[in-house]
């Protein structure tokens, strides 16, 4: 009977924790400058609604730098005209590996969800983190380095360093936490998000492991340096992502590409497959650069779309003034859909490996060519 009890107050301690916690009010940024104050479960409410937000409560510094954006004075930066390592990266191509996309993105999203303020969204970020340690230490690149980058929340954020002659930044990413909107309490519902972002998260490690095995990549031979991002945090509107790049401005960090892959393993029936290039809120050089990569190394086409203003993290990297892009799995209109988009229904049952292969490709060939190249 003493154990009932126990485990009734602490479930309704726990409920009123969550209820408690949507009466802080958090400022967010709905499009360029325009903010308002809403609770927790606002957020969530919006986002049920499928608005796009970020929650800049603890970032108000990266408006200034967004406003030099607006001002024209953003730096620039100019890109390979067509892909120059052709042959190279295309003999890296075969080495991915489609069966250990399954395994690993299997294990990612049996995780009960990976909600960024909770339990599990810790044991996911360590898993994560383990995995790239393991890869790191099975290759032979001696200087490259994983390090979680914590915040004042319980996830943390991963960067994977591969140090190249210079500290000219390129940066991969995706973003590793999940999320059940159907709960009142976000950190109570199942949310497998094997898509989102799951897929892109598995991609970019299966690109890193496959990268890392280029001998001048490993042995820092690289003209640049190349980091892979796993942000937390992302569906409470951008805070991992905002965290890193408010940190970088502070200390001058010279990035020169930032290219996302949020969902990456869904091909809506009835469509042609073809790889999402988004043209809202990014750089535009860097954009057509990437179009050119889906040329050189992808079989299936790219399709231009738009998600608006706070979609995904590459928004955090463009407000701070850094060349971004964004690349997800087909147009806007054909992602994954929102029956399924943040419930416990996105599952490995909806992934085609076969089109997260083409996006590990993808970041192959941009990493390989960005991370040689003259910018």
């Amino acid at each position: 009977m003493l154990l009932v009890l126990i485990i009734t107050a602490l479930a309704v301690y726990t409920l009123s924790i969550g209820r408690a916690r949507t009466q802080d009010l958090y400022t967010i940024e709905m499009a360029p400058a325009l903010f308002k104050n809403v609770t927790e479960h606002e957020k969530w409410e919006l986002k049920t609604q499928g608005k796009g937000f970020l929650d800049v409560t603890l970032y108000p510094e990266l408006q200034q730098y967004a406003q030099l954006r607006a001002a024209n004075v953003a730096p620039t930066v100019t890109y390979p005209e067509a892909a120059e390592h052709t042959a190279a990266v295309k003999a890296l191509l075969p080495s991915l590996d489609k069966d250990r996309l399954k395994t690993i993105l299997t294990t990612f999203s049996d995780f009960f969800n990976r909600y960024y303020n909770f339990q599990y969204g810790v044991q996911s970020s360590e898993w994560l983190l383990e995995q790239i340690s393991n890869i790191i230490l099975a290759s032979n690149a001696r200087s490259t380095f994983v390090k979680p980058f914590e915040h004042p929340w319980p996830q943390s954020s991963i960067i994977a360093t591969i140090p190249g002659k210079s500290n000219k930044t390129i940066i991969i990413s995706a973003h590793q936490d999940s999320i059940n909107i159907n709960f009142d309490w976000p950190e109570g519902g199942r949310a497998p998000g094997a898509d989102d972002d799951g897929s892109g998260s598995m991609t970019i490690l299966e690109a890193l492991r496959v990268i890392l095995s280029v001998p001048q990549v490993a042995a820092g031979e690289a003209l640049n340096t190349l980091e892979f991002h796993w942000y937390a945090a992302e569906e409470a509107g951008m805070l991992g992502s905002q965290a890193i790049f408010t940190d970088y401005r502070r200390k001058q960090k010279d990035v020169r590409a930032m290219m996302h892959q949020d969902m990456t393993g869904y091909v809506k029936p009835e469509t042609t497959a073809s790889i999402g290039i988004f043209t809202d809120y990014v750089d535009p050089g860097l954009t057509t650069f990437i179009e050119k990569m889906v040329v050189a190394y992808c079989k299936i086409p790219y399709v231009e779309s738009t998600c608006g203003y706070g979609c995904s993290d590459h928004v955090s990297a463009w407000k701070a003034g850094y060349p971004s892009s964004l690349v997800s799995e087909s147009a806007f209109e054909n992602t994954l859909g929102d029956d399924i988009l943040h419930t416990s229904q996105d599952t490995m049952e909806n992934i085609d490996l076969d089109h997260m292969l083409e996006h590990a490709k993808l970041v192959v060939g941009f990493a390989y060519e960005l991370a040689f190249a003259t910018l």
